[in-house]
């Protein structure tokens, strides 16, 4: 199943948006609402990328960390292979608030995506989270 979000993801990011949202559909009814709790994380993830409607984008985006939270081990830490995509769940839930103007809610998410950075890399990725964090912080501050 990561193959396949991975794939549609591909082609999410080469342009094809609607494409991709369809596939991203039919993955996610393949996964079910109850299934793999990673599997829906990252397909809901990748799926609010794709979506034109910024209500449509937050939705997604807030299945994406419900779904993460669902993979949080008992002390609600999260799972392993999770820990570190927390930032970016917040970061664009943060992202998405700012596009509907609710700055409040949009604060809130990157304070919590900054706080969450320590579970980042020092890498190409963690980076890119922290740079575009710091972004959304500065546009937030300019508003």
């Amino acid at each position: 199943m990561t193959t396949r979000i991975g794939q549609t993801a591909i082609l999410l990011h080469a342009g094809d948006r609607q494409e991709a949202r369809s596939r991203f559909g039919a993955l996610w009814a393949e996964i079910g609402a109850s299934g793999d709790a990673r599997h829906r994380c990252l397909l809901a993830h990748y799926m609010a990328d794709a979506q034109d409607d910024p209500r449509d984008e937050l939705l997604w985006d807030l299945r994406a960390l419900a779904a993460a939270d669902d993979a949080a081990d008992p002390v609600g830490t999260g799972a392993t292979e999770l820990r570190g995509f927390y930032p970016s769940l917040h970061l664009n839930l943060a992202t998405a608030y700012a596009k509907l103007g609710r700055r409040e809610a949009a604060r809130s998410h990157l304070r919590s995506a900054r706080i969450l950075c320590d579970a980042l890399a020092d890498d190409v990725y963690g980076q890119g989270v922290r740079a575009a964090i710091g972004r959304l912080d500065a546009r937030l501050a300019g508003d």
